[in-house]
């Protein structure tokens, strides 16, 4: 998501249902993220190459709607002192921030490695160990070079050589001080609102290009973690995932339970469960659901790209932790024959043939379809611990959207704080941040 959002908590949080004060574990970290595109700015300084979201906001402007891009953004690129210090001030454990692939490789190719790139990552990485704070790298994070998105991007399967190889130099040069990396950024976001026509580079391909980028981008991170663990991880020791947005569905009926199950593996299931699952590969129900639609629709071969028994055991497996963003909730219901379905992830799917929707007592935002509902963290992270037995979440990502730019922002602090609450009830009430005394318990921290 693009919600980016800087904020410092008290350790102490009132209103759980246990009776044990919400106090944070020792282990806890708090942190800020952004990306290199939303504050890097210097689109086009020194030898930088142009990204998917130069070119798209360059040539169409009214695709944001006050027609603002990242030429500047928020000056990191020249301000990185300053973005140090404020992390110092706000007192923060952890800063995680993307590497700009064209800013490091101008032609999106190892043959050329940017002076000016390799420096200004490593200033802000010294920067922030010089303050106490951990650097948490992301390698990619929706700004594809378009050099490549030329030769096909994501959909060409050739992107998983040209991302192993941009990986092994952001490791190479920066993996002696970086002990968190994300190797992609939402594959969700990159594939189904990268090729549905709501994010770079703005294609629409639905059917088909979202589903060969959803392979690829499974691909690419295994290629890339498999690189580090060979290479790297040995001298190293640090820690790789990739990072997985998800809303939490609830049934609208209970007839509509088994739609909101296949909505769960449609959504992070499709980017999950290839990585996370003790058999790897895509989700059984939802693969063969979508092979049927496929043949239905007159496709000879499934819209979804099979893996074959190799490509399973690459993928699976291949991560240190679980790393999430969240954001918000959707109820689900299944549509009704000739009733028109909203647009995917918002308010439908016509691929699934339900309507997503908000239940009348969560509260609104300045996002019509994105309400507030805490208890979905929750329910989430009970999710993912059941479904896959992971020992350890990080909270990549959470935030608000809002209108208001001043800084009597109350409702993101109420936000802030229920979703706090709510991961102290999971943690407190489910003894979850006592691992050494559970061994099915997750260790769950957060980056926000």
């Amino acid at each position: 998501m693009t919600f980016v959002s800087v904020i410092v908590f008290s350790a102490l949080v009132a209103g759980c249902v246990c009776s044990e004060q919400l106090r944070f574990p020792a282990w806890f970290k708090f942190g800020a993220a952004s990306a290199a595109y939303q504050v890097e700015g210097a689109w086009n300084v020194s030898d930088k190459g142009l990204s998917t979201w130069d070119k798209s906001l360059h040539d169409n402007s009214s695709l944001v709607r006050d027609k603002s891009n990242g030429d500047v953004a928020c000056d990191s690129y020249r301000l990185w002192r300053r973005d140090v210090q404020m992390c110092a001030e706000l007192g923060l454990d952890m800063y995680r921030f993307s590497i700009s692939w064209s800013r490091l490789l101008p032609t999106g190719f190892p043959n050329l490695i940017s002076e000016d790139g390799r420096n200004y990552y490593n200033n802000l990485i010294d920067g922030l160990l010089e303050k106490g704070i951990e650097p948490f790298v992301t390698i990619y994070h929706f700004d594809l070079p378009q050099d490549l998105q030329d030769l096909g991007g994501w959909a060409n399967p050739q992107i998983i050589t040209w991302f192993t190889d941009y990986a092994e130099v952001v490791f190479s040069l920066y993996a002696d001080r970086v002990k968190y990396w994300v190797t992609l950024n939402e594959p969700f976001g990159i594939c189904d609102l990268g090729y549905g026509g709501k994010s770079a580079p703005f294609l629409y391909s639905d059917k088909v290009g979202r589903y060969l980028c959803n392979k690829h981008v499974l691909m690419a991170h295994a290629k890339a973690y498999r690189l580090y663990e060979k290479q790297f991880k040995p001298q190293y020791n640090g820690k790789l995932s990739i990072s997985n947005i998800f809303f939490w569905f609830l049934p609208a009926t209970p007839d509509d339970q088994d739609v909101t199950d296949l909505t769960k593996e449609y959504f992070e299931g499709r980017f999950g469960h290839a990585i996370y699952s003790k058999k790897g590969g895509w989700p059984p129900k939802l693969e063969q659901f979508l092979a049927e639609n496929s043949k239905k629709e007159g496709y000879p071969h499934p819209r979804l790209p099979p893996f074959t028994s190799e490509e399973v055991e690459l993928v699976r497996g291949t991560y240190d932790f679980y790393a999430l963003n969240h954001y918000t909730s959707r109820v689900v219901r299944k549509a009704q024959p000739g009733e028109e379905v909203g647009e995917w992830p918002y308010t439908g799917s016509k691929e699934l043939g339900i309507h997503l929707d908000s239940d009348p007592s969560w509260n609104k935002t300045a996002v019509k379809w994105f309400t507030v509902y805490a208890e979905g963290l929750r329910s989430e992270l009970h999710y993912l611990n059941s479904t896959y037995g992971v020992k350890e979440i990080i909270i990549t990502e959470n935030g608000l959207p809002t209108s208001d730019d001043g800084l009597a922002d109350t409702d993101r602090i109420q936000y802030y704080k229920g979703y706090l609450e709510q991961y102290k009830v999971r943690s407190l009430c489910s003894k979850l941040h006592r691992p050494k005394q559970d061994t099915d318990a997750a260790r769950i921290r957060t980056l926000l």
